[in-house]
């Protein structure tokens, strides 16, 4: 835990909490660190919807799988991103996707139930907490309907369109790099892959885009 202090000091859920009293927060929350191997499963679909996890190191992806095998992307978690909340919060009772590692990943996990109650000692950085969760799940929802509105254009061109260009504003730049392979890319966007990768094709003939592997660039048009 002590090797991870300075990172999940820097996690938004801890935004504003003294280096001094995180000791002791983490004590107060039963948090554990864990280690996964790559293509592990953090949190398997159907387990109670109890823990939120904050990746320390490592990466990992939210997924939701029907009964067919088929598979959707939801998100991309990086160090710091936090995971698990919005089921906690809501109430759910087991969990509706699986959190899978990417690669080796470390995980700081905790009792969602001791972030929301005030524990026994009446920490002082208990509320602070509380407000840092309130402002994860607004950003949360935000990302979500950037999900939304991608899956639901119309076309696989405009699904490309509004995710690449979500991802050009986040990065601030016409170039920048996605958190996705071609399969893992059309997994998010729920579009075959194939059809995906010759309409990236012939929207980088046409002028509008470059690109190379996870690379992108969108082109002065």
């Amino acid at each position: 835990m002590k090797n991870y202090l300075e990172i999940i000091g820097k996690a938004l859920l801890f935004k504003g909490i003294a280096p001094g009293d995180l000791t002791n927060m983490l004590d107060c929350l039963s948090a554990s660190v864990h280690d996964y191997a790559k293509h592990a499963a953090i949190f398997f679909a159907g387990i109670p919807a109890e823990r939120v996890g904050i990746v320390l190191a490592g990466t990992a992806q939210v997924v939701r799988d029907d009964i067919f095998g088929n598979r959707t992307i939801l998100t991309t978690l990086d160090q710091g991103d936090m995971f698990g909340e919005t089921f906690a919060c809501a109430g759910v009772e087991t969990l509706p996707v699986s959190v899978l590692a990417t690669e080796e990943c470390t995980v700081l996990l905790v009792d969602y139930r001791k972030i929301i109650v005030t524990c026994p000692s009446s920490c002082m950085f208990h509320n602070k907490m509380i407000e840092n969760m309130m402002q994860i799940l607004a950003q949360k929802n935000l990302v979500l309907n950037q999900k939304i509105e991608a899956v639901s254009a119309r076309t696989t061109r405009e699904k490309l369109i509004v995710y690449l260009t979500a991802q050009a504003g986040r990065a601030g730049s016409r170039s920048f790099e996605i958190p996705f392979n071609r399969q893992e890319l059309a997994d998010y966007l729920s579009v075959d892959r194939s059809a995906m990768s010759a309409e990236l094709g012939r929207m980088r003939d046409e002028g509008i885009l470059e690109f190379h592997k996870n690379s992108f660039e969108i082109l002065d048009q």
